[in-house]
């Protein structure tokens, strides 16, 4: 019998590359997203990989949503083996000109929207001593990015709580593990854009230089993404390995972040880095 997937935020980037994925290694998945309207592009993908996709409304900002999907995939699956916390949203800012409403927005998307969805499906999963919860973190959730202040200030969340709920989960049966992506080529950079009305990152005054170089730095450091597919291949990973890890990093570049931040106690090296990268013009 087909285990059954339940992932959030599948209407582009990595989610959409992820419920193909699993629908080819032969999962039955049930793809969610906030807006059924912009279904289109996971329709199509789906099309022409030949798989077929259970695709469902789920607003992780709202409790009634949630409740409701999980609800019903229980009713008419029986169960969820496995639940991928992919949905959110980048957000650029800094903290002295981000709105505490639009740092509240930001976390309730991309923190307590992985805390809903895991707590939903916990107890079906605790009842059958056995599942998978892996929550797609980000290179914002190893080290702190500039001008990502309350994206990064979510993903470490995100880290804590599940690096926290992962002994207990596991004496239950549970598996809860984090995918580490660094760069990907998605929508989801420019996403990350503060809405009209929202000057968190003001044009001028003394940050404007400093993040035009430091955009340029972290584009030459970073030019060659990875995919969504390249992701989705870790998340699957993480779901089929029989003894999945606690974390896994998508690349070799996370990897070596990751490393660097370990062996790093002061957390002085990261800070010279950062500083280094918002005052140092890029190389031509």
């Amino acid at each position: 019998m087909s285990q059954i997937v339940l992932i959030t935020g599948t209407s582009s980037g990595i989610g959409l590359a992820t419920a193909v994925v699993f629908a080819k290694a032969g999962f039955r998945v049930v793809a969610t997203m906030r807006d059924l309207g912009k279904a289109t592009a996971l329709r199509e993908r789906a099309a022409r990989e030949g798989v077929e996709l259970d695709i469902r409304q789920l607003d992780v900002v709202d409790p009634a949503s949630v409740d409701a999907c999980v609800s019903g995939v229980l009713r008419d699956h029986g169960r969820i083996d496995i639940l991928v916390n992919n949905a959110g949203a980048g957000y650029l800012g800094t903290l002295e000109h981000t709105p505490i409403a639009a740092a509240q927005r930001a976390m309730d998307l991309n923190y307590f929207g992985v805390w809903r969805v895991s707590q939903a499906v916990f107890p079906g999963m605790r009842e059958r001593g056995a599942g998978r919860i892996i929550t797609v973190s980000s290179l914002g959730g190893v080290i702190g990015t500039p001008f990502n202040d309350v994206y990064c200030a979510a993903k470490f969340a995100v880290e804590g709580l599940v690096e926290s709920a992962a002994p207990a989960a596991k004496v239950l049966g549970i598996h809860m593990s984090l995918i580490q992506p660094g760069p990907v080529a998605t929508e989801f950079a420019n996403a990350a854009a503060p809405p009209p009305g929202e000057d968190s990152l003001p044009a001028d005054g003394p940050y404007a230089e400093m993040y035009k170089t430091y955009r340029q730095n972290f584009g030459q450091a970073t030019s060659t993404p990875q995919t969504g597919d390249d992701v989705a291949q870790t998340i699957l990973a993480a779901a089929t390995d029989e003894k999945p890890h606690l974390r896994y990093q998508t690349s070799a570049l996370m990897r070596t972040l990751a490393s660097r931040k370990l062996v790093d106690p002061s957390g002085d090296a990261y800070l010279d880095l950062m500083v280094g990268m918002m005052a140092t013009p890029p190389k031509a």
